[in-house]
């Protein structure tokens, strides 16, 4: 009986422990803008200069994802007898998580949507769908794109991209962002996202040859950190 109810004490210590560490994790994200103004707290690899964001702009915010990198099979050219994997449309799918008092916690869903609020850097017309972070804390969102081929080969830079066979790194740029409901701004104010250190999620190598591939689609696993940039005060 006693190992029972020790058994049920520590199984409800552990359960509040970890709600009190995602509470605190919670308003530390709640504060990031802020406290980010008072001090760097986010410090990014050194990149190369095409996915360095532009100088008055810091890092606030990193999350490690896990996630899968959709691909479509689509003909090489009108009428062609053969087909090419193809990420666009891009459709991204992943979870952010944060290391908090020894637990991994998630902090941002990424996926695509619609974007709701285009800002003057959108691309018109404006996609169907962009890549979009959705924090998990205040449902506030950026919306991204890479705009100017801000690209770096997986494998090419050691300390921002180190591992071949992978997806790119890039910088993209905020399109749109919007509040939570209740006001809140943790990735509203983001200017630029970087993603880096890249694992997996290239297309594959098979499935997709010839027009009678055409339509087939595989999701592929990756894993990536994630920088969200905010101009400097």
């Amino acid at each position: 009986m006693n190992d029972k109810i020790d058994q049920q004490k520590a199984k409800t210590t552990r359960v509040q422990w970890r709600f009190v560490a995602a509470l605190a994790l919670g308003c530390a994200l709640a504060g990031a803008t802020h406290a980010q103004a008072q001090a760097q707290t986010v410090t990014p690899p050194p990149t190369p200069t095409i996915i360095t964001p532009p100088v008055g702009n810091s890092a606030f915010l990193v999350g490690h994802a896990i996630g899968t990198q959709g691909y479509v099979c689509l003909p090489t050219s009108t009428g062609a007898s053969t087909a090419s994997w193809t990420v666009k449309p891009a459709r991204p799918e992943a979870t952010l998580s944060q290391t908090f008092f020894g637990q991994n916690f998630q902090i941002v869903t990424h996926f695509l949507s619609p974007n709701e609020t285009p800002n003057e850097a959108a691309t018109k017309p404006i996609p169907f769908g962009s890549a979009t972070w959705q924090s998990s804390f205040d449902t506030s969102k950026v919306w991204a794109q890479v705009l100017h081929n801000n690209i770096v080969i997986a494998g090419t830079d050691p300390k921002s991209c180190p591992n071949s066979n992978s997806i790119a790194c890039l910088l993209l740029e905020a399109v749109g962002s919007q509040q939570g409901p209740t006001g809140g701004n943790i990735l509203s104010k983001t200017t630029f996202v970087q993603r880096l250190n890249t694992k997996g999620g290239v297309a594959p190598d098979t499935g997709c040859f010839t027009s009678a591939d055409v339509g087939n689609q595989v999701l592929v696993p990756y894993t990536a950190d994630y920088f969200f940039y905010t101009k400097d005060k």
